[in-house]
């Protein structure tokens, strides 16, 4: 007998309840998700730029998004985001002493790279940042940047090619050409970028919760039904 996968039949469940084009639409798309790469927000004050970010992540099929908290707390805004946050999983680092390194050891834990996008340090061209292993790549304010708690413990440091008298593009723009060269790199090269099965399960599963308006009370009564055990 197979064994029973709570996620697995909850997606199925749930999939009875939207047309077949959304799950054909989902489908396809989940083919093209990526958790080889990763963004992350440090401290971002500004909120339309950021949710501009969430736009770019979606677009290019980055699904994960961590949100590091100091001074500023980070809430989406929808007009700018155009909805894209219902298909991201955010993860926010808010609440221990120190945001940043808590957010990092995270990440590091989980197998990513700290790469840090600045251009102040003179270490590579984001042309030539290596994709072999996973990537976190760390985004600080347009202020002030990156902090002194992600040089210190960054792995890498890139920046993107400028050509004019401004120092820094505007983060959702700098987002935007980082994650354009990676994930176009990462699509021609032989490196297996795409999803496990279960994260396939987890986040479908997830698209179809945030796509159904019941979709607590029909995962109570399938609950009900099948228990978790």
């Amino acid at each position: 007998m197979t064994e029973f996968n709570y996620n697995e039949q909850l997606s199925a469940y749930l999939a009875e309840f939207v047309t077949e084009a959304r799950l054909q639409r989902f489908n396809t798309i989940i083919n093209n998700r990526t958790r080889h790469v990763c963004v992350a927000l440090e401290n971002i004050f500004q909120p339309h730029n950021a949710s501009a970010v969430l736009r770019s992540c979606d677009c290019f099929g980055v699904q994960d998004v961590h949100i590091i908290e100091k001074e500023f707390t980070y809430e989406v805004n929808d007009d700018i985001a155009l909805g894209s946050s219902k298909w991201l999983t955010i993860m926010k680092h808010n609440d221990s002493e120190n945001n940043t390194l808590a957010g990092i050891g995270y990440l590091k834990i989980n197998g990513y790279r700290i790469i840090a996008t600045t251009p102040h340090k003179n270490d590579m061209l984001i042309d030539d940042l290596p994709l072999d292993s996973k990537v976190a790549l760390f985004f600080g304010t347009e202020l002030d940047g990156i902090t002194e708690d992600v040089i210190e413990n960054a792995d890498g440091f890139v920046k993107i090619p400028m050509y004019g008298f401004t120092e820094s593009f505007n983060i959702s723009v700098s987002v935007a050409l980082s994650l354009s060269n990676i994930v176009s790199r990462l699509r021609k090269s032989e490196i297996h970028w795409q999803l496990t099965d279960d994260e396939r399960t987890e986040i479908k599963l997830q698209w179809l919760k945030n796509s159904i308006k019941d979709s607590e009370l029909l995962e109570k009564a399938f609950l009900k039904k099948y228990p978790k055990k």
